[in-house]
């Protein structure tokens, strides 16, 4: 089957190649040396005849041949189009490992010199860039180095931070997507080896962190993202670094638009549910023609009348009368009108925003030989998106704590934040934190999530082992969502210590990171009340007018 699929690519290109030597296109591939002799094929798409263009650049990690349609619609629409293949990667030189030499460290910068490169050429206008997923990352890696010459960026479901946006979230190792991504895209095998050092106090990670760097990005750019995404927090934490922290040509000058979507984007469904309308944003600025119309040659499409910020926002996905399920704006993110709202954890599987009188915990035992299968949500690899949590809640080492059925919507806007104080037998454990939509007929969905290792409870950079038996508080990020709750629905909680395998099991031995092959079970507590008040922190919208998206 996969034989067959590559005969069929292999012809598309082929055919497309054969009419673009018909037609006024002209397509040439240069084998463009970078600043230490290393040589990178690179394909131009440009008008036949002399005279300035606006030119776009997409940096590649999968095969510049799948671009020949896409070079030559742009040709037909008056642009150059230059694509390439990254370092090491199909008919380019060099070593094939991912992103390291797309940035600004290391003495190579393979981005920027190709940018260089084009801006010398007499066919080459203003510079854009396309591409999502990782080609998104190389356009964000590339706004870093400080470059004035691109102009406009559409960076589809991208990523700022390499440490705790792509290879680690909570300090735990996203073990199916790195491990499936690099093993199915065939990387060098040492590539592996390169992004599982932990040592995020070093350079390594911190050279390779856009986010200390957003004052040397000068472009503007449109950031799209899906609230399941793999990297929709990272989509959303690049606008706000670009759109407030951003250097000339950059600040106050950014788009963000995220739907109901996994890391495929323009959809309508997201694992097992279908959001209405969720499928085509209703905005200008969504699409790439209008935006780079605009900023690279002047043209009024209508994005500069775009608010900077259109989400969307879910709802019952069943229930064509429920509230939510509409695209909304904003001028900012998170929007104006939410209050960060504790829900707490209490007795018999208690969630309220009232404070319980009464102290109280309860026990489960994680065992990492039999961890808790991951179920939906930010996944590249595995099923993704919406899916249904009876199975996983099923589990004795998962706690779920509910509302009872709403009496009136409720709206959730913004970040959601686990503070969950917990404690362990072992030296080092994981805490999982999953918000769930409760469907009146007892369905519950998951809508965000997060992880955080015991001993990163204080930040990446400081490993504290826990001591056994003592409560502490972790603060889980469980990344930001949009949606309403309906009346009749229930606000829910998981709690548990794996998600396995999207998260790389805590052994629970406090041992480094993958030193060794030992494992222990462990008895880990929850606690709740005055004294030890678990909370999930909910931005709740109380009675803002919604600026819907027409």
């Amino acid at each position: 089957m996969r034989s067959r699929q590559l005969w069929w690519l292999a012809g598309m290109v082929i055919a497309t190649l054969a009419l673009l030597r018909q037609s006024d296109v002209v397509h040439e591939t240069v084998m463009l040396p970078m600043r230490d002799g290393v040589k990178l094929a690179t394909d131009v798409y440009r008008p036949k005849g002399s005279g300035k263009h606006p030119a776009i650049l997409i940096r590649t990690t999968y095969n510049k041949a799948l671009h020949a349609e896409q070079g030559a619609d742009a040709v037909r629409r008056g642009y150059v189009m230059v694509v390439q293949d990254t370092r090491g990667r199909f008919a380019s030189e060099g070593e094939n490992l991912p992103f390291e030499t797309d940035g600004w460290w290391g003495g190579r910068e393979d981005g920027l010199d190709t940018v260089e490169w084009m801006a010398r050429q007499p066919w080459c206008g203003k510079i854009g860039t396309v591409g999502g997923s990782a080609l998104g990352i190389t356009q964000l890696l590339l706004a870093g180095t400080g470059t004035k010459k691109v102009a406009a960026q559409v960076i589809h479901v991208g990523a700022p931070r390499a440490y705790g946006d792509m290879v680690f979230s909570g300090g735990v190792f996203r073990k199916a997507m790195i491990e499936d991504w690099l093993r199915i895209a065939a990387f060098s095998p040492t590539a592996l080896a390169h992004w599982t050092r932990t040592d995020i106090d070093g350079p390594f990670w911190q050279e390779r962190d856009l986010s200390r760097r957003y004052s040397q990005v000068h472009t503007a750019a449109v950031h799209v993202g899906g609230w399941y995404d793999i990297f929709a927090q990272g989509t959303i934490d690049a606008f706000q670094g670009f759109q407030l922290r951003g250097g000339q040509g950059a600040r106050g000058k950014q788009r963000l638009i995220m739907g109901p979507w996994t890391h495929g984007i323009f959809q309508d469904k997201a694992g097992e549910l279908k959001f209405r309308n969720g499928k085509t944003p209703p905005v200008r600025s969504a699409d790439v023609w209008a935006w780079l119309g605009s900023q690279l040659r002047g043209e009024d499409t209508g994005v500069d009348r775009d608010p900077a910020v259109t989400y969307y926002t879910m709802g019952d996905a069943r229930d064509a009368a429920a509230p939510g399920n509409e695209w909304r704006t904003a001028t900012t993110w998170p929007p104006p009108g939410g209050k960060n709202t504790p829900y707490y954890l209490g007795a018999t599987g208690a969630l309220s925003p009232v404070k319980p009188s009464q102290p109280g915990q309860t026990t489960f035992v994680y065992d990492p030989r039999n961890p808790a299968p991951t179920t939906g949500g930010p996944q590249l690899t595995l099923p993704s998106g919406a899916r249904n949590q009876a199975a996983v809640e099923a589990r004795k080492d998962v706690l779920v704590f509910s509302t009872p059925p709403l009496d009136q919507p409720v709206e959730v806007t913004g970040r959601v934040r686990l503070k969950l104080w917990a404690s362990s037998d072992g030296p080092d454990t994981d805490f999982v934190g999953k918000l769930c939509d409760v469907y009146p007929d007892g369905a519950s969905y998951n809508v965000c999530e997060g992880i955080l290792r015991g001993r990163f409870r204080q930040g990446p950079a400081r490993s504290i082992l826990m001591e056994p038996g003592k409560p502490y508080l972790f603060d889980i990020d469980l990344w930001s969502t949009s949606i309403v709750f309906a009346k009749g629905h229930r606000i829910r909680v998981q709690v548990t210590s794996s998600n396995a395998p999207g998260w790389d099991p805590n052994p629970n031995t406090g041992e480094p990171f993958r030193s060794s092959s030992n494992v222990r079970t462990a008895r880990n507590t929850i606690y709740w009340g005055a004294r030890y008040p678990s909370q999930i922190v909910l931005p709740v919208m109380r009675g803002k007018r919604v600026d819907r998206a027409r």
